[in-house]
């Protein structure tokens, strides 16, 4: 008898209609910026992974832009961006120390 969810009602004021609508547009934009954001600051972890000091340089400016512009939009709070920026500037940055004292 049980089959899992329960169904879904449909609301009925035409407001409580639109704002379902509303809902589905701005889940896939949230979405996309959420996904956008973690590729970003993945990427710049694959570069200071692999030791590649340019390539994290070039990606961490980019990734900054991204997770700057995410936040303000509130799709992940302040702090963690932050805090994500500010771990990723230490490994950037300790890949480029690492890179000169071998040099």
């Amino acid at each position: 008898m049980a089959s899992g969810k329960p169904k879904k009602k449909n609301p009925r004021l035409a407001s409580g209609r639109k704002r379902v609508r509303q809902d589905v547009k701005i889940n896939a934009a949230n979405t996309s910026l959420r996904s956008k954001y973690r590729t970003a600051v993945k990427n710049v972890e694959k570069a200071v992974l692999g030791g590649d000091k340019a390539k994290a340089t070039e990606l961490f400016a980019k990734m900054q832009a991204v997770v700057d512009t995410v936040a303000d939009k509130g799709i992940f709070h302040k702090n963690k961006a932050a805090r994500d920026k500010s771990r990723l500037s230490a490994k950037v940055k300790a890949l480029a120390l690492s890179a000169a004292a071998a040099a």
